[in-house]
């Protein structure tokens, strides 16, 4: 017989496999579940004994889809924040890193997470530029070398989502296309992740056709229920919680092909509410079934991304494993990684600096644009006229897509008053060093009404941007982001009002979690001081140049109609 390292006894322990709880004595021989034992025998010894005096024992969590750059925490300072919520496991695609730095940036991530109390996999960034060169500028780019040396990485699992969903399905030389070609053949069944929203029909079914088999996006019912029927894996954000989606999920019994992950959870946020957990626990608040939103978040997670040894309470199976006294919470109170405890909420830990190690000295350095001025900001109209029609990026308040509105704007003194209407000033400058590009628009329907606000996280090609209301306001953030290296910040009548540095590629900093999360609300909440109105603020912003989220977006190169795949002019008449 095995020798026992560690005995957990009296504790309800959740069967994946039979969907329910039983109460049993676990046996732990090294980093795997050895037996579970519903006789609660004690006879055996063991190294140590944990008494769970009844509490609930369920797998530990494993998100699956997410991103720890869309946190701004350094890698470890994440898994720290991770563990605390009982995840155990996570899949991150580390796609905007790249869109900076490259290869160099995907593997400075992974040997950031060496370390880390949790397991850290990755999946291989499918769309670095997000689109191509004509619509965006990136510092890196991931092309079919890159994704194969990235594949021999034992750390990665997957493809990360192909966004550029509209050009794979048509002829196509893109570099994805290639490398899943080449998977087809030298890794067949090799998880590849997806990014469809609005495909359906036909288009949808081209999409499966190439072997793109998941999907995380935001979708109606009518296109969910396609996704299903034909397949896919479907993983459930928080904001895909809907009435209509869970009933349908739960009509049709198909919970096993459903997952919940993360994608986009900022450090406030994951301080404040949790990360993957937070998720199952919304979901059973709108009536998932507990056992069912376990799964969902442990077994069918790992089975999703082939991690075989996970998700299960189980003879060999990795001892991860949360101790909680409210299952319906998915609160741990007693976190383990492979029969270790890593937290603890009884004896808990002050928060700890995040940074073990730096990152290349080159990544401190990536913000790369001239000094401007108020006068940088102030548009040009075309001669001989006194008003224009232009286009204007119009912001939803609940979603992050957006729509087209023309506005029509007066003109003085041969300057277009853009200030006249309920629009803000947009414009992103290209940071990477290559064109040093300043591209305008016009951003409807957020409710700015003063200062500005700036930041070089800006999916996916993370440039810098600025909106604004008053051209010395975005002159200062500007400016002010220049001597950071990068960060988000809001700035009122010349002085900065919150900030928060993010130094590692403009994307990251090695603060602690809590000292992120405060920094980050202290921005958002002069966003909305300053009128910003959306139900998350910061994603709204930070997605206003993101070219493959529909409809109307801008990056360094100007406007960009996504549906159409190319760039527009941001004035589209003009009269005397």
């Amino acid at each position: 017989m095995r020798s026992m390292s560690l005995l957990v006894k009296n504790a309800q322990v959740f069967n994946v496999y039979l969907k329910r709880f039983r109460p049993a004595s676990v046996w732990i021989s090294g980093d795997r579940f050895h037996y579970i034992d519903p006789a609660q025998d004690l006879s055996a010894g063991a190294a140590e004994i944990l008494d769970a005096g009844g509490r609930y024992m369920i797998p530990g969590l494993i998100d699956i889809h997410m991103h720890i750059e869309s946190s701004m925490l350094s890698p470890m300072a994440y898994s720290r924040c991770a563990a605390k919520n009982g995840v155990t496991t996570i899949v991150s695609e580390p796609h905007e890193v790249a869109n900076v730095k490259g290869l160099r940036g995907v593997e400075a991530m992974i040997a950031g997470g060496e370390a880390s109390p949790i397991d850290m996999y990755f999946g291989i960034p499918s769309s670095v530029p997000s689109t191509c060169e004509a619509l965006e500028t990136t510092g890196g780019a991931i092309r079919m070398e890159e994704m194969k040396r990235l594949l021999e990485n034992p750390r990665v699992v997957c493809v990360g989502e192909i966004m550029n969903y509209r050009q794979i399905i048509r002829e196509n030389s893109l570099e994805i296309t290639k490398f899943l070609r080449y998977l087809a053949k030298a890794r067949p069944g090799f998880a590849v992740e997806g990014h469809c929203p609005s495909l359906v029909d036909r288009e949808l079914a081209e999409f499966l056709y190439l072997g793109i088999d998941a999907d995380h996006t935001e979708h109606t019912l009518e296109e969910f229920r396609q996704r299903i029927e034909n397949g896919m894996f479907m993983e459930l954000q928080a904001k895909m919680l809907l009435p209509e989606i869970l009933q349908y999920i739960k009509d049709e019994k198909v919970f096993s092909r459903c997952g919940f992950v993360t994608d986009d959870t900022m450090a406030d946020r994951l301080v404040s509410e949790g990360g993957v957990n937070a998720v199952a626990a919304k979901a059973v608040t709108a009536g998932f079934p507990l056992e069912e939103a376990i799964c969902c978040a442990t077994l069918n997670n790992a089975q999703r991304m082939r991690l075989y040894d996970r998700g299960a309470i189980a003879p060999g199976q990795l001892a991860d494993f949360i101790l909680l006294s409210d299952p319906a919470s998915f609160r741990p109170e007693m976190v383990f990684k492979g029969g270790r405890r890593i937290y603890d909420a009884a004896a808990p830990q002050a928060p700890a600096a995040a940074r073990t190690s730096p990152f290349p000295e080159d990544f401190y350095r990536t913000v790369q644009v001239a000094p401007v001025s108020a006068e940088t900001f102030r548009l040009p109209a075309p001669e001989g006229t006194s008003r224009v029609e232009a286009r204007a990026i119009e912001v939803s308040p609940a979603v992050t897509q957006t729509k087209e509105r023309r506005v029509v704007l007066p003109v003085r003194d041969g300057r277009i008053d853009w200030r006249s209407g309920d629009c803000a000033l947009a414009a992103v400058l290209e940071r990477h060093g290559k064109s040093g590009a300043i591209s305008f628009g016009l951003v409807a329907g957020c409710g700015l009404h003063s200062g500005a606000v700036a930041t070089t996280y800006f999916h996916d090609h993370h440039n810098l941007f600025v909106l604004g209301r008053n051209p010395a306001d975005m002159a200062a953030a500007v400016n002010r982001l220049r001597s950071l290296q990068g960060g988000i910040l809001t700035v009122l009548d010349g002085e900065v009002t919150a900030q928060l540095p993010l130094p590692v590629c403009g994307l990251l900093s090695e603060a602690s979690a809590e000292q992120v999360g405060a920094d980050l609300h202290a921005v958002r909440e002069n966003l909305h001081a300053m009128g910003y109105t959306h139900r998350a603020p910061i994603m709204s912003l930070c997605t206003l140049g993101l070219p493959v989220s529909p409809a109307l977006k801008l990056t360094d190169k100007g406007l960009v109609d996504v549906r159409a795949g190319q760039l527009v002019e941001l004035i589209t008449a003009a009269g005397p």
